[in-house]
């Protein structure tokens, strides 16, 4: 029976092992940490988000700032529809929420932890958790997995360890190159008066821009302690990862809080005017914004909030329209957005073959998840990249003739 070692116990290690055959293997899964699937564990705030509702690979693969070229061909043999079949043969529910993320019906994460250790407990797959390995060598045929807890001998290595440096260094001495890795997803740190004690505040459809770049993003927005957050900044954050660590994260952002033009504000602004000439300023409705928001842009603005409307100079009303769809922050540094830590770089992608999952450098050794420079926005995608490669990787292996 031909020996595998499977490095790093989350959810590519975990869903290969899922799906090989035990019959024809002896797998083993090493874990550096007390406990296996962590990840999966915090994803989605504790509820897993399992995958997103995109059938389409070619749709699906616009997600990906890192690996979406490469995962074409991967999608269109695994993808999230399959996901979820796959989920639903061992009676687990998922439900497709507004959004299109996918979460367990029981909206809790152990509900997928517990049908991966079930799998692997009916094909007799050994986990070794707390072990680390330290180097990997090559031995004729076989490869020695030198760990804390003694030396394994594996005639396959499928190798899913996630982004961390020391995982990229082994497989670097093995041969392969590494892109150096910079934070995906991540929060903008502001300070500004304008966002000053509003955290909590959202926003459902803003538009963010970042000139120097010349690029930009729309989606739901937040006002958090530190500056900025929510998909339209987390997007942003990962399709420009790694020109904003070479930015070393100082840059200017302009932002559009109501997704309306100049002109469109205007002309709201000027409608509701004739209609209440004589209402407060502070109690008017103009725009789709919270009360307390609308108070403070009309502070920053230097606006009296007792100002009737018909009141308002011009100079006044443009000031107003500019803080709401052309305000300017600059950024000083980032927060990690924690439940779904995610790094751009990792094992080089011209080294993988994508139609199996095997390195180019080295035989009968398999790359699946973070480990490599691919990476998503958030939303279900990242989850969805790892079951694919690591069902792909089961699948050349079932096939092979001994």
């Amino acid at each position: 029976m031909k020996e595998i070692i499977i490095i790093g116990g989350g959810a590519a290690g975990f869903f290969c092992a899922s799906n090989l055959d035990e019959s024809k293997y002896k797998v083993t899964i090493l874990e550096q940490n007390s406990d296996v699937l962590q990840k999966v564990k915090i994803s989605g705030g504790g509820r897993c988000n399992v995958s997103h509702a995109c059938f389409d690979p070619k749709e699906l693969v616009r997600f990906y700032p890192r690996g979406n070229k490469e995962l074409l061909s991967v999608f269109t043999k695994f993808q999230p529809g399959d996901t979820m079949e796959w989920f639903d043969q061992r009676n687990i529910s998922l439900k497709i929420e507004n959004d299109n993320r996918i979460f367990p019906e029981s909206n809790s994460s152990q509900t997928i932890i517990n049908t991966f250790l079930s799998e692997v407990q009916k094909k007799n797959i050994e986990v070794k958790t707390k072990c680390s390995v330290k180097e990997i060598q090559k031995q004729d045929e076989k490869y020695l997995v030198i760990t804390n807890s003694g030396d394994f001998s594996a005639d396959y290595i499928i190798y899913t360890t996630g982004s961390s440096p020391k995982s990229l260094k082994i497989v670097e001495n093995l041969g392969h190159k590494i892109v150096e890795l910079v934070p995906s997803l991540f929060t903008f740190n502001i300070k500004n008066d304008l966002l000053k004690d509003l955290a909590g505040t959202s926003f459902e459809n803003a538009e963010i821009s970042i000139p120097q770049l010349k690029t930009e993003e729309s989606g739901p927005l937040l006002i958090t302690h530190w500056g900025l957050s929510g998909p339209a900044i987390l997007k942003i954050s990962a399709w420009e990862a790694i020109h904003l660590a070479r930015a070393k994260y100082n840059f200017e952002i302009e932002v559009n809080f109501i997704s309306k033009t100049l002109d469109e504000a205007e002309e709201l602004f000027q409608n509701f005017r004739q209609g209440n000439p004589k209402k407060t300023i502070g109690q008017s409705k103009i725009f789709d914004i919270t009360n307390r928001f609308w108070q403070k842009v009309l502070d920053v603005s230097k606006v009296d909030l007792n100002k009737q409307v018909a009141h308002i100079s011009g100079k006044e009303m443009q000031s107003i329209i500019e803080n709401l769809c052309k305000k300017k922050f600059q950024v000083t540094g980032k927060s990690t957005f924690k439940d779904e830590f995610v790094t751009a770089g990792g094992i080089d992608l011209k080294e993988i073959n994508f139609k199996n999952m095997a390195s180019k450098i080295l035989p009968q050794f398999y790359i699946a998840g973070e480990v490599l420079n691919i990476d998503a926005v958030t939303g279900g995608f990242n989850f969805q990249a790892c079951w694919s490669e690591a069902w792909l990787i089961a699948q050349d292996l079932n096939a092979l003739e001994f």
